[in-house]
């Protein structure tokens, strides 16, 4: 048996003389880079993997980071964020992409311009705003040009309770608060979005809406220190759902159900916020001796 690849990223297994056609189903992440692996480009790679979808990647920023915080940002060039997407986009391609850490709003427009250049059927926005330990990862003046430029070309956007008061300017933490943030953020033009509940009281239950319908997915509280990387985590398993054509409300739900389940499998490595378990469906730490 051989394997061979067409021009599209499908798998043509060769058997005798016939052949069999298995779909490579790909996405793409445009993100900050955690030298730690623990949240951004690194691990959305882990969580398209551990889901059964091949990954690539735009670096928007190189950080130095590890599991107590962010040290240093170096940002990358806007054209040079622009360019990788057009060498993965023009070779690869995309079957959804997702977005992190952007950074500022040069970065955000070439983006916007490369996703619709593009014809990028699934985009998962993101909005990474502020690093686990405190460090701002988006400048404030770029936070309109996200609203505007890249909000009305997301099929989904992924905001945690914080970050959505910050883009809606609405407050409160009760159901009726989040339900009005949820409005205004697709009223920005967003195809939905799913407020995230990890910073609400009680369960952790995160809140979708579509523009017509409000949807809760709940999921048990976890109390463990070891959440770096719930947001990238999250974004990209919802990512890679709509990569493998799953409708948006299934990809919602599998994403809710792999990040608890990645939250409830962590392990400790470093000394401060550990990484969530992206490939908890596989392995598991071993007990020291």
């Amino acid at each position: 048996m051989s394997t061979l690849f067409d021009m599209h990223g499908t798998n043509l297994l060769r058997l005798g003389s016939g052949t069999l056609s298995v779909k490579i189903y790909k996405a793409l992440t445009i993100a900050g880079s955690d030298s730690g692996a623990g949240a951004g480009l690194q691990a959305d790679l882990k969580t398209f993997a551990a889901l059964g979808v091949y990954g690539t990647s735009v670096v928007t920023a190189i950080t130095a980071q590890n599991t107590t915080g962010v040290t240093r940002v170096l940002e990358t060039p806007a054209p040079l964020v622009a360019a990788q997407i057009d060498a993965v986009m023009e070779d690869i391609g995309a079957d959804a992409a997702k977005t992190g850490m952007l950074v500022n709003a040069r970065i955000i427009r070439a983006v916007a311009d490369r996703v619709v250049a593009h014809g990028v059927e699934h985009l998962v926005v993101d909005p990474v705003m502020v690093a686990k330990g405190g460090h701002v990862l988006l400048r404030p003046d770029a936070v309109r040009t996200l609203r505007t430029r890249l909000f009305p070309l997301a099929t989904v956007v992924t905001p945690n309770l914080p970050e959505a008061q910050a883009l809606t300017g609405v407050q409160g933490t009760g159901v009726r608060a989040i339900r009005e943030m949820a409005k205004r953020i697709v009223g920005t033009g967003a195809g939905s979005v799913v407020v995230k509940g990890g910073h609400r009281r009680g369960p952790a239950t995160d809140l979708f809406y579509d523009g017509a319908v409000f949807q809760e997915f709940p999921a048990p509280r976890i109390r463990t220190r070891n959440t770096h990387g719930t947001g990238c985590t999250y974004s990209a398993a919802l990512a890679s759902g709509l990569a493998r054509n799953k409708p948006l409300e299934t990809a919602v739900l599998e994403a809710k159900e792999f990040i608890t389940e990645a939250i409830r499998r962590a392990f400790t490595i470093g000394a401060g916020h550990s990484p969530v378990h992206h490939f908890h469906g596989y392995w598991g730490a071993e007990r020291a001796r």
